[in-house]
């Protein structure tokens, strides 16, 4: 946004971020927070405190201390974030995102710093990494939450937690784990996702797939070519175990395979491939052919779940050894290209990870203690939606069903067959 037409918007500016007030106990606090905001919507080319601080008028160190060491309730405000989203932006159309997201830090006092694969630079470097959840309406995206993954080499140093402000009941837990936290918090706020989609590094995990099955939550997640499912579903009967009978396998049955053999049994064999027009891009259609079949999944007990999943597995046409698979716990009937139009909506997420570090500076925290960490997330989120809601007011639309699926059926721009 150009800085004529940001200031058009400063009075809008001004009344969303009154939303806000009661996070603040202490007026001179409160005034921090559009010091920081502004400095995000600028056009400073580096959206760390100092820069901010100077343009905003105010000392470094008190935006610093804003951010990590005065009283103010950054729950309160990440609450109020998915409040808006839940008040403004529900739709049957919505989609809940989860992914990661990492930044290159020098030295080692970042919290939750160290060498570790960052997607930023598709490597292993030095750095953090954060996880989130985000939100799609179509044409509305935006991030509701985020949170630091704190690797073991940290969680087992506490004297090196409580020197970065790190609660001592902030332990590891594994990214799915804070996934579905970040996800249960966003609902507990009346936010309502009627889908949700996440990368194969989630969907690999069956305890997080049955955590959502749990949660009724209904899904579309890339998983690993080696996910192991049945397409015939094996027999399971009770055998005595001590006092109690237990279900087992039938010996001699169908054996679990891994997705990418599954294409070597005859329902899918011998299905043709059926291509679609997933969306358009900058260089035009990305079309993707398909092949789809129910299958059953390993529970807990190594056993077939009684209920069925959808398998896709998909070839990109201009590129066929690229292949994804995608399972679902949608209901059997769920139309093909409403799984599709899911499956592939996690670039909406990516987006905002782009839109963010570049426009709101994301990525720019140089703090050393994670109080003022989880607050630039917060804070950054608040950023985003009001650029969110700025874009929306320049559309001169509300947020609809144009290209994304509804419960049983997609919306208005869905995928499509083509020849």
């Amino acid at each position: 946004m150009d800085a004529q037409r940001f200031r058009a918007f400063r009075p809008k500016l001004k009344a969303y971020l009154k939303q806000f007030d009661d996070c603040f106990d202490r007026k001179d606090t409160r005034a921090h927070l559009p010091v920081y905001v502004n400095g995000q919507l600028s056009d400073l080319e580096r959206k760390s405190v100092e820069p901010m601080a100077l343009k905003g008028g105010v000392k470094p160190r008190t935006l610093q201390e804003f951010l990590s060491r005065h009283e103010w309730d950054e729950d309160r405000m990440r609450d109020r974030v998915q409040q808006i989203v839940a008040r403004e932006y529900a739709s049957p159309h919505s989609i809940g995102i989860i992914d990661e997201t990492s930044f290159v830090k020098k030295g080692d006092k970042t919290p939750g710093v160290q060498r570790q694969h960052c997607g930023a630079v598709g490597k292993q470097e030095n750095c953090i990494v954060t996880v989130h959840l985000g939100y799609a309406a179509e044409p509305f995206h935006c991030l509701l939450d985020g949170e630091l993954f704190l690797p073991e080499s940290w969680s087992q140093d506490r004297e090196r937690c409580r020197d970065a402000g790190i609660p001592d009941d902030m332990v590891y837990r594994p990214k799915t784990d804070i996934a579905l936290e970040l996800y249960d918090r966003a609902v507990s706020q009346g936010v309502r996702m009627e889908w949700l989609t996440f990368d194969e590094w989630y969907g690999v995990k069956p305890q997080f797939l049955r955590a959502l099955d749990q949660r009724q939550q209904k899904f579309v997640g890339e998983v690993h070519k080696h996910f192991v499912a049945w397409i015939d579903v094996p027999r399971v009967t009770r055998r005595r175990h001590g006092r109690r009978r237990v279900p087992r396998l039938v010996a001699g049955g169908s054996q679990a395979q891994h997705a990418e053999d599954l294409l070597r049994h005859p329902q899918l064999r011998d299905q043709p491939w059926q291509r679609w027009r997933i969306k358009d891009g900058d260089h035009g259609p990305h079309i993707w052919e398909v092949k789809h079949t129910l299958i059953r999944v390993k529970d807990e007990a190594g056993l077939p779940t009684e209920q069925p999943y959808h398998l896709l597995i998909a070839r990109n046409v201009l590129h066929p050894e690229e292949v994804k698979y995608f399972v679902s716990n949608a209901p059997a009937a769920t139309r093909v290209p409403t799984l599709l139009l899911v499956a592939f909506s996690r670039w909406r997420i990516e987006r905002c990870f782009e839109d963010q570090k570049g426009e709101v500076g994301l990525d720019h925290y140089e703090g050393r203690r994670y109080p003022g960490l989880k607050r630039h997330l917060i804070v950054t989120a608040v950023s985003y939606l009001f650029l969110a809601k700025v874009l929306e007011d320049l559309r001169g639309e509300k947020p609809g069903a144009d290209d994304l699926p509804g419960a049983q059926d997609c919306g208005g721009g869905s995928a499509f067959a083509v020849a």
